[in-house]
């Protein structure tokens, strides 16, 4: 199934929530939707018959200065298509919903967007620093990031 005919049968089950279809090349194609309904939008896209995507390859934070992302990477083994799916949180609130109910794999994806974006990913079971200590102040990865000139007296930077 194509990435515009996945954006229409989502648009007609989820309106307004479906936001942007991006089928144009050279970049992969992708879904943008709404952070609120991302956990329906995503229980939909594995279960449902022309969907099935059993398998999610990837999901990664970024900063889009204003605003945080999430991208997640869908595969279906059943249909052998791929997904590339999209939501922004704003940077002063950054919330969506986890999906690791559905994708089990999402669990340490999630911790590590969490840990090094400071996107919370609520309903998470455990969603703690995975990469940097429990204490680490700040989000490394995040472009207004500022290296903190020590840790626990240690120096950080050279």
């Amino acid at each position: 199934m194509l990435t515009n005919e996945i954006f229409e049968k989502l648009k007609s089950e989820f309106g307004e929530n479906i936001l942007e279809c991006n089928d144009q090349q050279p970049v992969d194609h992708f879904i943008v939707v709404k952070s609120e309904k991302l956990f329906e939008i995503c229980h939909t896209l594995r279960d449902d018959d022309d969907f099935l995507f059993d398998y999610l390859m990837s999901l990664s934070g970024m900063d889009l200065n204003e605003n945080l992302g999430v991208v997640y990477h869908l595969y279906s083994m059943k249909l052998k298509h791929k997904l590339v799916l999209k939501v922004m949180v704003p940077k002063t609130d950054p919330k969506t919903p986890s999906v690791e109910r559905i994708w089990r794999t999402a669990d340490w994806h999630e911790r590590e967007a969490y840990d090094l974006m400071g996107i919370e990913f609520t309903g998470h079971h455990n969603l703690i620093r995975i990469l940097c200590p429990y204490d680490w102040e700040g989000h490394p990865l995040r472009k207004d990031y500022q290296t903190p000139e020590s840790y626990h007296g240690m120096k950080t930077s050279s």
